[in-house]
């Protein structure tokens, strides 16, 4: 099972359109067979075209690109979590090729309020991958020492929505570093989760950020904050770091993660 996780800071990125053609040709060429994705936006003034979605929503346009690119078939769930910049409605994806069996959208933050941006959501769907249930969560969640709004509930929220016989796999952006002991990594680790990372038989340096982004305004150091974590101990063959002028193209202030699991 090949997964991808990315934050896309969708809409704040210059050559917007040509970054999600070229995010279509490489889940073209790797053959994912999920992708969560985060801050995955839409204009609040654009025309709705399909449900809650509108006709500049980030995921629809990169179905229409996958289409173009003649690629497997990916169904997407998309839901918003708040409002971004006041203009965009901003929220998580998970496109499949696989069948859906049911998909979800439920708040993990005290606040249910769209328009504070420190509102938070989740997105998720349950696949059958060759007859056996398998739940993908896309997450990005808020900072370790907010006051307003902090991690561990929103962890203890979500948590409280994974079923512990069912292998489900935590995708996103974390907002909390790896590489910081006693914070929310480590948080994360102690519920019981596994960072598949550490148990992949292969390899990178893991960094997905460097330096200063929206939301980590005084960041120098190179921070593990976007990751795949699994509720099961699994085999992973490997993870590595995408779309960072590296393995690939820039194409977003957050670095991708890509997984290959044995299930």
């Amino acid at each position: 099972m090949k997964l991808l996780t990315l934050n896309c800071h969708s809409w704040q990125e210059d050559e917007q359109l040509a970054k999600i053609h070229y995010l279509a040709k490489i889940i073209q060429e790797n053959d994912y067979d999920v992708i969560a994705l985060q801050e995955v936006s839409q204009s609040i003034a654009a025309r709705n075209v399909c449900g809650n979605m509108k006709e500049d929503n980030f995921v629809s346009l990169l179905q229409v690109e996958l289409e173009k690119l003649g690629a497997a078939k990916y169904d997407a769930v998309w839901d918003f979590a708040h409002i971004g910049y006041d203009v965009y409605e901003e929220g998580l994806a998970i496109l499949t090729k696989h069948s859906i069996i049911k998909s979800d959208s439920f708040f993990v933050s005290d606040s249910i309020d769209t328009t504070y941006w420190k509102t938070r959501k989740i997105v998720s769907v349950t696949v059958s991958y060759y007859n056996q249930p398998v739940t993908f969560y896309s997450c990005h969640l808020g900072w370790w020492d907010d006051e307003k709004e902090p991690f561990k509930k929103q962890v203890d929220h979500l948590l409280h929505r994974v079923e512990n016989d069912e292998l489900s796999f935590l995708m996103g952006d974390f907002n909390n570093n790896a590489r910081m002991q006693n914070e929310g990594y480590d948080y994360l680790i102690q519920k019981g989760l596994y960072d598949t990372y550490k148990l992949a038989e292969k390899k990178d340096e893991g960094t997905t950020v460097q330096g200063k982004i929206a939301g980590w305004d005084e960041n120098k150091k190179n921070l593990r904050i976007d990751l795949i974590l699994s509720n099961q101990p699994v085999q992973v063959t490997s993870s590595k770091v995408i779309f960072n002028g590296i393995n690939r193209e820039v194409i977003s202030d957050h670095f991708g993660v890509e997984a290959q699991i044995n299930v």
